[in-house]
């Protein structure tokens, strides 16, 4: 096999594959009660190549964060491979995953809770590398300025409290402090609810652009159907902890299967139509 051929495939391969995922809970609702088990996620199967997005899209509980805190292993899963590099990180100690914390970062819906108040912007975006032990105290703020004139915001802000930047200034705070690893994979856990459609296009457009510039990948955790298939060129419907239902966005949209589908599908027409007579009234 040729160099050239070698690294073409190299190039093709996955980012990230995950085959036969599965989590349970264990829940006891009184102390005498026997526990019950809940699958939260059972027999996922997907993979993300760079500069592409797959959407994770079904309701409230139905498995689908579960399945973004077990990529990102902030929990460990009970069975199925999580392979990055070629390595199945899903059985690693803490020890033996922090070469790999890098690889893969996550971004949460309210970067308000995740974010210390007390701490200024720089500070926040320099975290992850001072966890790492990378670069010297000027390399690391540095970077950071970097980072913030990446996401549109200006590093004379850098040492503003995170109190003092708005709901999309925070979101794109958060989305610097997962850059600044250089990380493979963005896990966008419903990270565009909450903020108004006006700062949502703006967000949702940042990331596009970033995605192109640095070939990221992006697993997208989302309730909404019609925000994912926006940006996704996959989609896969969770319900009960399962897929129900997966294809490219196009097909998804044209031809829904399964009644989850068809649900989210007539959800997210309705939401268009309220949104275009708004937009008609306040015209």
């Amino acid at each position: 096999m040729s160099t050239d051929v070698h690294n073409q495939e190299l190039n093709d391969a996955p980012l990230i594959r995950v085959h036969g995922l599965a989590k349970r809970y264990f829940v006891r609702k009184k102390l005498w009660e026997k526990r019950s088990v809940i699958a939260a996620a059972a027999e996922i199967n997907f993979e993300i190549s760079a500069g592409k997005t797959f959407a994770l899209v079904g309701g409230s509980g139905s498995g689908k964060s579960t399945v973004a805190r077990c990529v990102t292993r902030l929990e460990q899963p009970d069975s199925g491979e999580i392979c990055l590099q070629g390595t199945d990180i899903a059985r690693l100690s803490s020890h033996e995953l922090r070469p790999f914390r890098s690889y893969i970062q996550m971004i949460f819906q309210d970067p308000v809770t995740a974010m210390n108040a007390r701490m200024s912007a720089a500070e926040i975006i320099e975290e992850p590398l001072l966890i790492q032990r990378r670069g010297t105290r000027e390399e690391r703020h540095s970077r950071a300025a970097e980072l913030m004139k990446e996401v549109g915001l200006s590093p004379d802000w850098l040492e503003r409290r995170i109190t003092e930047f708005s709901g999309g200034q925070r979101q794109r705070i958060a989305i610097a402090r997962a850059l600044i690893l250089n990380p493979k994979i963005l896990v966008l856990d419903e990270a565009l609810t909450g903020l108004d459609l006006s700062t949502q296009a703006q967000i949702m457009e940042l990331l596009l652009e970033l995605q192109a510039a640095h070939s990221l990948g992006y697993l997208l955790i989302s309730h909404d159907l019609s925000l994912v298939t926006r940006v996704a060129d996959t989609i896969a419907v969770m319900a009960a902890g399962r897929i129900v239902e997966a294809g490219k966005t196009r097909h998804i949209l044209s031809d829904p299967k399964q009644p989850q589908t068809r649900a989210l599908v007539a959800a997210g027409e309705r939401f268009r139509k309220v949104l275009a007579q708004a937009h008609g009234a306040s015209a």
